[in-house]
């Protein structure tokens, strides 16, 4: 996968042509679309001359039979039927305008439809103006790189790597854009764990989605662990994307594949379901972390409001500053009756945001009384570009497994205890991460990809088996519920006598507390059964506050996933001994390095 970094700093050198004549963070306007034609013109160049030679037979056919025909002379769903080509471009240094624009021209629509979103006529003139006049050094030094030995993975891993360089020059958010393939590798594992005898069937068709797709990532890695199991499977791949220039990278990818690229469509998730109506088998999404939804608020509250549960946000609306949650129900609305499996990475957020009655507490509750949560891995930190904050994987199955039914499991992938264990010499190596050879931008660690003792296959095998362990937790969906009660206490007058309203005693709104009671509680031998309000309150709070009650108009049920506590484990402090012990060994190392300075 090296020859990957090789092409990308290549291309990226192209970008000192431009220093001067263009702002840093106007470079992807001409790197990427030029990318996206070199990668173009490299796949089309060993059928080239054979799809001139047809254009002629077939110039009185419609246009409709020609690009059937010249699709098929090509060996590709589409084609470029222009005299031109990266070569002959350069070989005319005074025309490289005129003739760069009838080689655009003569793709197919398909392909043509995606070179427009770059708006690309635009930078043609500007670098073909006489100020600039760059225009054929830059032609020149794309049709010397080639890119016709390289994989739909490699150039996968091409683009994102040029846009992650681009959005550090103009301080954007890379992480809007593509996600780190080892993660992608390992959501994809999971989404497809229990579904091997399913993918093996022959003549097998299956569809995959992804809401907020950027480059195409996701699809294409699903794509390629579908087609490992089985070659002569059929997935189909849909998405959507607001990016125009990701939007435009992504269709080329699946032009070049054989997939059928108005199946991506471009535009706000939100606002215009372009896939409307359309369910799937299979979801992936890595939506942007912690991006607000302001300018889509006006349409999705009215969806809210008018639509409700037939609409996709009825569950509830997050708060303003966080899309994550309107992502996922954007996803659950299409799941299919017979069965889907979604796996969607997030940040903490969703997992505890919002108290008892938010949105954000609703949407958690609407998911797991449905019985539709599976299962949480909390990742590695420092794992993404853009940010070095901790993140999880949430699956969701609509028909779970008989084993998993009822039931949520937790996965603690961070890798935090090997590193204890590793400290104290017990462990050699962290089971879940190592630390790259150097660094990408906040990405410091990465899942390490071989064998099943380590990284995605080791996590991989901790989903599949279900099991207990010290990584992996199983509890009851009603583990995560809780009812937030408001206790109240009397209000008295100076002589400490209780003020009563129609023969109740007043509420001291001053006195007025809160308490969060969990369905379950936790038994001596560590079951956990139901318990009640009252259960709780005779137990907890009657013994501290006898002249105390519950104002039960204000009870809401609310719904929070505390990851950290649940695989929290006390720690008993080392003894004052050990710890006096310690202080005097460094005490006296400290002095005997100051003797040997002054001696």
């Amino acid at each position: 996968m090296n020859s990957f970094k090789e092409k990308a700093d290549k291309i990226w050198e192209v970008a000192n042509l431009l220093r001067g004549d263009y702002k840093r963070s106007d470079y992807g306007k001409v790197i990427l679309p030029m990318t996206v034609l070199r990668r173009l013109d490299c796949v089309l160049a060993p059928n080239k001359q054979k799809v001139l030679d047809t254009l002629s037979k077939v110039k009185d056919s419609s246009e409709t039979a020609k690009d059937k025909v010249l699709n098929a002379t090509a060996g590709l769903n589409f084609h470029n039927r222009s005299q031109f080509d990266f070569d002959k471009i350069v070989a005319d240094a005074n025309n490289v305008a005129a003739n760069l624009r009838n080689y655009i021209n003569g793709f197919s629509i398909s392909a043509r439809e995606i070179i427009e979103y770059f708006n690309f006529d635009d930078q043609i003139d500007r670098m073909d103006d006489p100020k600039a006049d760059i225009l054929f050094r830059v032609v020149k030094a794309f049709q010397e790189i080639d890119l016709k030995d390289m994989g739909s993975m490699e150039m996968g891993y091409v683009f994102e790597d040029l846009i992650r360089r681009f959005a550090e020059q103009s301080n954007e958010t890379a992480g809007e854009h593509f996600t780190p393939r080892e993660v992608i590798k390992l959501m994809v594992n999971m989404l497809f764990n229990d579904d091997s005898d399913i993918l093996t069937k022959e003549g097998i068709v299956k569809t995959l989605y992804d809401p907020a797709c950027g480059t195409g990532g996701m699809l294409s890695v699903g794509e390629q662990h579908v087609k490992e199991f089985n070659p002569n499977a059929d997935l189909k791949v849909f998405g959507q994307e607001i990016n125009p220039e990701s939007y435009a990278i992504c269709k080329s990818d699946m032009l070049i594949k054989g997939q059928n690229p108005s199946n991506i469509k471009f535009g706000n998730t939100f606002t215009i379901d372009g896939l409307e109506d359309e369910q799937f088998d299979y979801m992936l999404s890595n939506p942007p972390f912690g991006v607000d939804w302001k300018k889509a608020q006006k349409i999705i509250k009215a969806e809210y409001e008018n639509k409700g549960m037939q609409g996709r946000f009825g569950a509830g609306l997050p708060r303003i500053n966080d899309g994550s949650f309107l992502f996922l129900q954007h996803m659950i609305s299409k799941m299919k009756s017979t069965g889907t499996r979604i796996a969607v990475v997030f940040n903490g957020s969703p997992l505890f945001s919002g108290s008892a009655g938010s949105g954000e507490s609703e949407i958690r509750k609407w998911i797991i009384e449905n019985d539709w949560l599976e299962a949480i891995v909390a990742l590695p930190d420092q794992l993404f570009y853009n940010t070095g904050i901790s993140t999880y994987i949430w699956i969701i199955d609509n028909k779970k497994a008989e084993e998993r039914k009822g039931k949520v499991q937790l996965i603690n992938a961070t890798g935090a205890k090997d590193e204890e264990l590793i400290k104290e010499g017990e462990l050699e190596v962290n089971r879940f991460w190592k630390k790259m050879d150097r660094s990408l931008g906040n990405k410091r660690k990465q899942i390490p990809e071989n064998g099943t003792t380590k990284g995605i296959g080791f996590i991989s095998q901790l989903y599949g088996n279900f099991e207990e362990n010290e990584f992996s937790k199983i509890v009851p969906n009603d583990y995560f519920g809780y009812w937030r009660v408001t206790v109240e206490q009397p209000e008295k007058d100076e002589n400490g006598k209780v003020i009563k309203t129609k023969s109740k005693p007043k509420a001291d709104s001053k006195l007025r507390d809160y308490e969060n009671i969990p369905f379950l509680k936790k038994e001596k031998d560590g079951s956990l059964v139901p318990q009640t309000i009252k259960e709780y309150f005779t137990r907890e709070v009657a013994p501290h506050l006898p002249e105390a009650w519950i104002d039960e108009a204000k009870t809401k049920e609310g719904y929070e996933i505390n990851f950290t506590k649940y695989f929290y484990e006390f720690k008993p402090l080392r003894p004052l001994e050990e710890i006096k012990a310690a202080i005097l060994a460094l005490e006296k190392t400290s002095l005997e390095n100051q003797k040997t300075i002054l001696d």
